[in-house]
């Protein structure tokens, strides 16, 4: 039984399609360091710059014809995690986007989703004063559609819904920042 059961496991995933390399770092901050003051809410009691940051990906697979970026604090006390970011229909030819992207510098065609802020745009960090620092994830989906039925008043839920059912592969950069 073993014999017959090795062999087929070999040629069940080497029918696999492999998984390509990627990968998504920014300038402005490594895995896992704090959030620079530019990418910091300027409101809700916090004094930051609200600026995107610069962002760069690699290694998409082939078939990919664009990205879904979305920005998510899984750590935010809402019960259901915060979206400070979202944009899809990326063009598959884009590989990053400059700091302060929101919406003027984002390619052609990319649409930018409403955050849990209320509107479309970036929305910096601003965790609650005394908290632990949260995390906020920013995770580069490749995706096999060139346009994606989303818009300006489609949810984070609904983006991360779309990015992790259709997704071909994905990348994420982690920061914090906690005050």
């Amino acid at each position: 039984m073993k014999t017959r059961l090795i062999p087929a496991i070999v040629l069940c995933l080497t029918g696999l399609p492999a998984l390509a390399d990627m990968t998504l770092t920014s300038p402005d901050f490594a895995e896992g360091a704090a959030l620079p003051d530019a990418q910091v809410l300027n409101g809700f009691g916090c004094s930051g710059g609200n600026t995107s940051p610069a962002l760069d990906w690699s290694g998409a697979p082939e078939g990919t014809k664009s990205f879904v970026l979305t920005v998510f604090d899984p750590d935010a006390p809402t019960g259901s995690g915060w979206w400070h970011w979202t944009v899809a229909n990326i063009p598959a030819d884009v590989t990053g986007l400059p700091a302060g992207a929101s919406p003027s510098a984002l390619p052609e065609g990319a649409v930018e989703g409403r955050t849990d802020f209320g509107a479309p745009g970036f929305g910096g960090a601003c965790p609650p004063e005394g908290a632990d620092a949260h995390r906020y994830v920013f995770t580069i989906y490749a995706m096999p559609e060139a346009t994606l039925p989303l818009d300006a008043n489609a949810s984070g839920a609904m983006f991360g819904f779309f990015a992790n059912a259709m997704a071909l592969d994905k990348a994420t950069l982690t920061a914090t920042y906690g005050r």
